[in-house]
């Protein structure tokens, strides 16, 4: 089922529970009443059996009333919506606009249980909770509530796709410092779902994350690269920044603890080892310094732009010049819209 709307057209992330878990919560519950009231109808008629008939019957009474009906409904109460079985589920009685309920809602919902369950055996709750579109019984209408699911299934990590191979390290001197986190989270999230959207709400909203992007950087995104492209790649680069921020204070705190050089290059080793073979090609050229305390930190740079220049020089198809955009149409996701 979909997520809630409220009369204001605000989404509620919270997912109406279904009849089978809500019969199973159900049922617990009633196994566990009527275990206590039988427990407690038992003790009362041997400490009533010198009463007369009607006191017998005043007490039976109230221990149903008090045990059946108004168990449940303080239960609900000071549990918030939790009852036994319902907190074993994994449910919750919340309001229609996801609030917690009150003694007022648990009382309408305990008054209506005992004609739609306790006297009908159930059978009213489940073909009202049927019919209801959000599985409601009669009780839950009358008292504003709803019975939702407390415990989601963990979903799937889903993963950023990768920026076309064009791109990568394109962006290696722009200024993300300026950047809040919020549109960070904004970005992943569609980068994460583009492809379950429209193409062209997916196309008008990678247009002004881009623009909101560009803006908070100070550079403008490149002339014929398309907007979900620009940012799978800023993206990618943000975690190469980390990445390397990461490797390089592993192998600085290597070589503190190793006593100089040789314990820097073999934990830079073992990063090389695990990023895959290096392309030694002109990109990976340059001056590395060899000096013990700058071991570390240096050589993990150069390995990464050598993977990266690497993986530029292995991708840019035949006839096209490294650092150019190449001729073939962009990466499955980040074409426009047709």
């Amino acid at each position: 089922m979909s997520a809630l709307v409220t009369g204001d057209a605000v989404v509620l992330g919270l997912q109406p529970a279904r009849l089978p878990s809500r019969a199973l919560a159900l049922v617990i519950d009633l196994v566990v009443v009527w275990t206590v009231y039988l427990l407690i109808s038992i003790g009362l008629a041997l400490a009533t059996a010198s009463l007369d008939e009607a006191a017998v019957m005043a007490v039976s009474i109230a221990t149903f009333l008090l045990v059946l009906v108004g168990a449940p409904i303080a239960v609900e109460t000071l549990s918030h919506g939790r009852s036994l079985g319902k907190l074993a589920c994994g449910l919750r009685v919340v309001r229609d606009d996801g609030g917690p309920i009150r003694f007022r809602h648990a009382l309408v919902r305990g008054a209506m249980g005992v004609v739609e369950i306790l006297l009908s055996f159930g059978v009213i709750a489940c073909i009202a909770s049927l019919v209801s579109a959000r599985g409601r019984r009669i009780g839950d209408v009358f008292a504003g509530t709803l019975v939702v699911r407390e415990r989601m299934p963990a979903a799937r990590g889903t993963l950023v796709p990768p920026p076309p191979p064009w791109l990568v390290g394109r962006f290696a001197e722009l200024d993300l410092s300026g950047v809040p986190d919020d549109l960070w989270l904004a970005i992943r999230q569609y980068l994460t779902r583009m492809r379950q959207l429209d193409p062209s709400v997916s196309w008008s909203m990678a247009g002004r994350l881009a623009g909101d992007l560009a803006a908070c950087t100070g550079a403008p995104a490149p002339e014929g690269v398309p907007p979900a492209a620009y940012l799978a790649a800023v993206v990618n680069e943000r975690q190469a920044r980390d990445a390397r921020r990461a490797f390089g204070a592993e192998a600085r705190a290597a070589a503190r603890a190793g006593g100089g050089g040789a314990a820097a290059a073999g934990a830079v080793g073992a990063g090389a080892g695990a990023a895959g073979p290096v392309d030694a090609g002109p990109v990976a050229a340059g001056p590395v310094d060899a000096r013990p305390g700058a071991a570390g930190p240096v050589i993990a740079d150069a390995v990464e732009a050598a993977g990266a220049g690497g993986a530029r020089g292995a991708d840019v198809p035949l006839g096209v010049a490294t650092g150019a955009e190449p001729v073939s149409k962009p990466t499955t996701g980040f074409a426009p819209p047709a």
